[in-house]
């Protein structure tokens, strides 16, 4: 499909015919689910991978970390690379890897090599995930993208509600292990139905920068790196070491990319307005759904004393919630700004911070779901317009460089929530989790004032 004729800040009309169209759709959703599926199933089971591999609970957490540290550092190549080999070869290329990787994890005997097969399997999801926006793009008609982005979201919502009670169930009857099997069969329909129906989409003229490549990944490795030595108590030296190359990394992609037509670290989408507004709406949104994710829980457990099961019940209005609010929004969003549902949705969540961070013991049931569903209510209201806002604000030839921005964004927001839970509780231990719930209240604000400010981003231009 060429992007030939069309307008600069117009996706591609027509989408596919519907006799690919709803295979397409599943293939992607399929995939996504299964990298979102992945983070969420694993964080319940850690106990009982660590017991399984003779592992201790600190440093179990690999497990996460390196899937984790593996998307992140890749994210913006692999959305670079799409722009040059074309998404649907980087979306089944990253599919590939990520079941041959599934297997792996599924064989692992050790910590270490259980480690570095989930650092593969991260590199798959980065690249599943740094093409998904622009494939949703060309598979849906402009008039019924909003709808697309909203199903997207329902599954990556449905993903996260649905991973702690999969994981419960296959560990009631299997060895963890199938915790990643489970993903081979489903991963190879995943690649039979995408290599079948994706879309065709012209590649772009500029050859892959490699070098650039190296710096973006260190860019955001080591920052990341360091963020997590220093919420953890690492040595100066060595934060600071992490720090010294992270910027290297990055004045040097900085040079080295400076005229590019299509840079790695998209600078150019930046400078569009309603592009960057909505980039920083959607790192509020995710910072604020990683502080209280992380935070929710010690509050639920320690503070108001119920067990670690009552607790996943606990959450699971949130994420159900969003799931459901998800796909209303998207429809929402083919005849509404996105600005103001996103800004009204975060609005929202903002209030339904502040209303958790409010609970006393004693609180009932009742008290924390009504809350949980707040949250996921407006949290839902944001995601799906905020996610065609930043797809449809940037040129069509772009568009591998945005959606890697879009899961940037989302990772780079959740690593930031993650890490000031860690530094609220060891700044204040006892009301930790309360300072988290009100921060989160403060960035879900900021972000629904940026969200609120695309109405306004430059007349004459593509609005959000």
């Amino acid at each position: 499909m060429s992007d030939k004729g069309l307008p600069a800040t117009m996706p591609a009309p027509d989408g596919l015919p519907r006799n690919k169209l709803i295979p397409a759709v599943i293939a992607v959703c399929l995939a996504v689910g299964m990298a979102t599926l992945d983070t969420a199933i694993i964080n319940t089971a850690l106990p009982t991978v660590a017991g399984g591999i003779g592992a201790t609970p600190a440093s179990v957490i690999w497990v996460v970390n390196a899937y984790q540290l593996a998307m992140v550092a890749t994210l913006l190549p692999f959305a670079s690379l799409g722009e040059v080999l074309g998404p649907r070869r980087v979306y089944l290329g990253g599919l590939l890897v990520f079941v041959v990787a599934s297997l792996f994890c599924g064989l692992a005997w050790s910590l270490p090599s259980l480690a570095i097969a989930r650092v593969v399997q991260g590199l798959g999801a980065a690249a599943l995930m740094s093409v998904n926006a622009v494939l949703l793009r060309h598979i849906y008609p402009f008039a019924r993208l909003g709808r697309g982005m909203g199903i997207n979201s329902l599954v990556v919502g449905l993903a996260f509600t649905l991973g702690p009670t999969l994981a419960s169930a296959i560990l009631s009857f299997a060895s963890w292990h199938w915790l990643f099997l489970i993903n081979v069969p489903l991963g190879l329909l995943a690649m039979w139905m995408a290599s079948r129906n994706l879309p065709l989409i012209e590649p772009a003229s500029h050859p892959y920068d490699r070098t650039a490549a190296v710096l973006c990944s260190g860019l955001f490795g080591f920052t990341v790196l360091a963020l997590s030595s220093g919420v953890q108590g690492g040595h100066g030296v060595l934060i600071g070491a992490e720090l010294a190359v992270a910027l290297i990394c990055g004045v040097l992609l900085g040079r080295r990319q400076a005229g590019h037509p299509a840079p790695m670290l998209a600078v150019d989408l930046y400078r569009l307005p309603v592009f960057a507004l909505s980039s920083l709406t959607a790192v509020c949104a995710f910072c604020t759904q990683g502080l209280a994710f992380v935070a929710l829980p010690f509050l639920l457990q320690e503070q108001l004393g119920h067990s670690q099961v009552a607790t996943g019940y606990l959450i699971t209005p949130w994420p159900a919630v969003v799931a459901v609010m998800a796909l209303i929004a998207g429809r929402l969003s083919d005849r509404i700004a996105p600005g103001l549902l996103g800004g009204l949705g975060l609005l929202v969540l903002s209030l339904g911070m502040g209303a958790l961070a409010l609970l006393e013991p004693g609180a009932s049931a009742l008290d924390i779901g009504w809350r949980m569903a707040v949250c996921g209510a407006g949290f839902g209201f944001f995601q799906s317009p905020n996610l065609k806002a930043l797809m449809t604000s940037a040129p069509v030839s772009r568009s591998s460089g945005a959606s890697g921005v879009v899961a940037s964004s989302r990772l780079v927001g959740q690593t930031l929530g993650a890490a000031l839970v860690a530094l609220c509780f060891h700044l204040f231990s006892s009301a930790g989790a309360q300072l988290c719930l009100w921060l989160g209240c403060g960035f879900a604000l900021a972000g629904a004032v940026a969200s609120g400010a695309r109405l306004y981003a430059v007349p004459g231009r593509s609005r959000a």
